[in-house]
This record gives structure tokens, C-alpha cells and sequence, in this order.
């Protein structure tokens, strides 16, 4: 087998595309690229290497509060990404977008249907936690997107009516 040639261009681009693959691992070496030709040497740095692994699987929290206690900073990150999970949701699966109002009666009422769906969003996440872990808000919403309700009406001999709620899959766009 014939050992492979390469240019000195096509090296450094190597090099340029595995430092932009792996950027936390490329910190943790020191590349020399000869000056002639197409090679180069490389190095650990072992103390960058050893306080990366003291790190490893723990969350560093860098913040202005001057709480000194870790679990109350802990506890107000955890309602940070709670409140950013909310506003995404808001975004997303409610599909909820900026409209400028031109009045503050219709911003409210806006800010209370957003809030209202949100609420709706987390009570069927949490009921779908108890009774069907395998199932997501987002997936139950898009099968309710495929559902019709329609209200059937009965007449009856006595000139009442009987009126029947019914449920069926839409018809599919094919």
C-alpha cells in the first residue's frame, strides 16, 4: 500500500476542518505545522486535559446574585430554563407571535389568551406525564390538528332535537 501524498494546502485545510469538527478537543492539543512540506507535529496539553476531566459531568454556573448557598442559585436556574421553556412553547407549539395592538384592552386580553394556552399546554403535559409518558404535548396537539368535531343534529317525533358530539380523523390532503 502506498503511503498517501498530500500538499501542504490540503493538510492545512485538514487541519482547519478538524479544528472547526472538534473545537473543545482541538483546545487540548498544540499543533506545529512544519514550514516546508506537508506535516506536522502535535502535543498534549496535559494540565488543560486533566482540568477538563475535573469538570467533566458538572455544571458550572457563572452568575451576578450574591447568594452563597449553591442549591437556592441552583434552584433559580432551574426556574430560568423553566421560564425560557415557556416562552419557546409560546413561540412554537402555540404558535403564539408578536401583533401590535392598538390598544391596551387588546394587548391584555392578548397576554391572557397567551397565558391561558400556556396554562392549557402545561396541565395536558403534566396529565400526559401520569397517564402516557410516551407521548409529548407537541405530538397530542398535532393529532388534535388532524381531528374534526362536528355536532350531529337528530330530530325526534316530539319536535325536539337530539344533538350527538362526534369526533372523526380529517380526511388527509392526498
Amino acid at each position: 500500500m502506498e503511503p498517501m501524498t498530500l500538499r501542504r494546502e490540503d493538510l492545512l485545510m485538514k487541519l482547519g476542518a478538524a479544528k472547526q469538527t472538534a473545537p473543545s478537543a482541538w483546545r487540548l492539543i498544540k499543533i506545529e505545522v512544519a514550514k516546508q512540506g506537508a506535516s506536522f507535529t502535535y502535543r498534549l496539553h496535559r494540565e488543560m486535559l486533566r482540568r477538563a476531566r475535573r469538570r467533566e459531568g458538572r455544571y458550572l454556573l457563572r452568575t451576578n446574585l450574591t447568594e452563597s448557598d449553591p442549591a437556592k442559585l441552583w434552584g433559580l436556574y432551574l426556574q430560568l430554563v423553566a421560564v425560557e421553556e415557556a416562552f419557546k412553547n409560546l413561540k412554537g407549539d402555540l404558535a403564539v407571535r408578536a401583533i401590535f395592538h392598538q390598544s391596551d384592552q387588546r394587548v391584555e386580553a392578548h397576554i391572557v389568551v397567551s397565558f391561558v394556552a400556556y396554562c392549557l399546554h402545561v396541565t395536558l403535559g403534566q396529565r400526559l406525564r401520569s397517564l402516557a409518558p410516551a407521548l409529548t404535548t407537541r405530538s397530542v396537539l398535532e393529532q388534535f390538528a388532524a381531528m374534526q368535531m362536528i355536532d350531529v343534529h337528530l330530530p325526534t317525533t316530539a319536535a325536539r332535537q337530539i344533538i350527538l358530539t362526534r369526533t372523526t380523523p380529517n380526511p388527509s390532503p392526498n
